[in-house]
């Protein structure tokens, strides 16, 4: 079993005792304490946080062997050539550790339709402009060159490459890692209708990166059923990102995780019922709900802690349930 641990960008905005030096710090101790994984949001104004691909690259300078990932990047808001420069450049830079969870962007929120905007994007084109970048960023990284007519892009013979370097500019992996996001019960996903959102997983990704469904692991099987008519599930990876508190009462850890939510999604909060964020809990309740989602067949579970104390929920966390789920 993988087991990550979400950083909390936008945190480090928010709790009066958590900045970019403490969340580097975190990073290097959640691989001392045995994470798999450190992983980073994006948001660009809807929930404003620190670039996670800074961030990423910082982090990928203080730890050796963790992973690291973004949970998720909306890579629409980027031009996939630019990305994928950046992208390989991370790569490097953590000899080759990285995890592209990618988004499309949940424009159930208005405040994130306006980022398409600012940016001279039309929002109701966005799952198209997503499939053909990821695309081109798979292309790019693997062969170090690519031509691609769609109809967001079009490119003809682009390569980070003039001819007069001995190779392109590639990553460490090639492929990259690319773990597509997609919550096939909930918000936008659900108006395009579960088999198209499950040829999409299959056909761009090496992996599924969902949410936001803690209370419905069938879901999770029903849908890497629909996967599994489509591609092998060899080599796939399945990643759920969870949202969880841990306190000595069930009751402490939900108004913990209820009064944080409703900081950390102004507007959006009531969106997702609590529960289903995730566990909020006895460390044998989490640890519970862990292999519960397990057994539905999630392989790596992205943990983010609601919490303004994000060291001791971690530390925690390492101590009391690490070990159990193992």
């Amino acid at each position: 079993m993988h087991v990550g641990l979400n950083l909390n960008n936008r945190e480090a905005l928010i709790a009066p005792d958590y900045d970019v030096p403490r969340l580097l710090d975190l990073g290097e101790r959640a691989e001392q304490l045995g994470f798999d994984s450190v992983w980073v949001g994006d948001s660009l104004l809807s929930k404003p946080r620190y670039e996670p691909l800074a961030l990423l690259a910082a982090l990928s300078q203080r730890t050796t062997g963790v992973e690291i990932g973004t949970a998720c990047l909306v890579t629409t808001l980027r031009h996939p050539v630019q990305l994928a420069h950046a992208w390989a450049t991370l790569d490097v830079l953590s000899g080759g550790r990285t995890i592209l969870g990618a988004c499309a962007g949940n424009v159930a929120e208005d405040a994130v339709k306006k980022e398409f905007a600012l940016l001279g994007l039309d929002h109701r084109e966005r799952m198209r402009m997503f499939e053909e970048g990821l695309q081109i960023l798979r292309g790019l990284m693997t062969d170090g060159r690519i031509t691609f007519a769609g109809e967001h892009f079009a490119l003809d013979d682009v390569a980070f490459h003039t001819g007069t370097e001995p190779e392109p500019l590639l990553p460490v992996q090639r492929p990259p890692r690319i773990w597509v996001v997609a919550n096939p019960s909930i918000g936008a996903s659900r108006e395009l209708g579960s088999p198209r959102v499950a040829r999409r997983v299959a056909e761009c990704g090496d992996g599924w990166l969902t949410c936001c469904r803690a209370s419905h692991p069938e879901e999770v099987e029903s849908f890497l059923a629909e996967i599994s008519a489509l591609r092998s599930l060899e080599r796939f990876d399945v990643a759920y990102q969870v949202t969880m508190t841990l306190g000595k009462t069930r009751e402490d850890a939900r108004r913990e995780q209820r009064g944080y939510i409703d900081a950390y999604y102004p507007g959006f909060s009531d969106a997702v019922d609590l529960a289903d964020w995730g566990p909020a809990g006895t460390a044998d309740e989490v640890a519970t709900w862990i292999r519960r989602f397990a057994a539905a067949g999630v392989t790596a579970f992205v943990c983010r802690f609601a919490s303004l104390d994000q060291q001791g929920q971690v530390e925690r966390f390492a101590r009391d349930v690490l070990p159990a789920v193992r």
